[in-house]
């Protein structure tokens, strides 16, 4: 299991980097936005190439981003009724729905994607849109980011049986982290003299 463990870490080593690095794709496409905008409004010129990167970048954010999500406990989940429920439950749940709903799910998207990529790399497929950009870079996208889910649900899977076993703490546990604008409010409150 130790082995199985340090797989886990590596493959959330991973996530981690590939999360960080594409939170800032979330920058990139506001200030494209902001300036596709002004450049409408301003010089009534508008530009699909421009339109298409926005929605590259966002497919990229939301795919690549994918795993750094479930790495970090924050996908969607039903609180109210888990909320009920004890840590070890809530780790068989994570087992059954890894096992029965995530793999199969996000494997089967990454074999159907898989030949669309090829098949528009190969033949160096474009946009139908006047002016607009390659699309394989983006249907790129799609297997990769279904495959790196894949690698984060087999780490989490990981760490929910090392759980069970005893090895590790609640990998469920939220470990409240203090947001840039707490941490704000808080320096604000040391400066005026006020209790934190």
């Amino acid at each position: 299991m130790q082995a199985l463990l340090k797989i886990s870490r590596a493959i959330d080593a991973l996530t981690e980097r590939v999360g960080k690095a594409t939170i800032w794709l979330v920058l990139i496409v506001t200030l494209i936005s902001a300036i596709n905008a002004f450049v409408r409004y301003a010089f009534n010129y508008s530009s699909n190439g421009l339109l298409e990167i926005q929605w590259y970048l966002f497919s990229a954010i939301f795919l690549l981003c994918a795993g750094y999500t479930l790495m970090r406990n924050e996908h969607v989940r039903i609180d109210v009724v888990s909320s009920h429920f004890s840590p070890r439950v809530h780790a068989w749940i994570d087992i059954i729905g890894t096992l029965f709903f995530l793999a199969p799910m996000a494997s089967a998207v990454l074999y159907l994607s898989w030949p669309i990529f090829v098949n528009s790399f190969l033949n160096n497929e474009y946009s139908s849109n006047a002016g607009g950009l390659i699309v394989w870079p983006v249907r790129a996208l799609v297997p990769v980011g279904f495959f790196l889910l894949i690698l984060q649900g087999f780490s989490e899977l990981i760490k929910r049986i090392a759980f069970l076993k005893g090895l590790i703490s609640d990998p469920n546990a939220k470990q409240h982290v203090p947001t840039p604008e707490e941490e704000l409010a808080r320096a604000i409150k040391q400066q005026r003299g006020e209790t934190v």
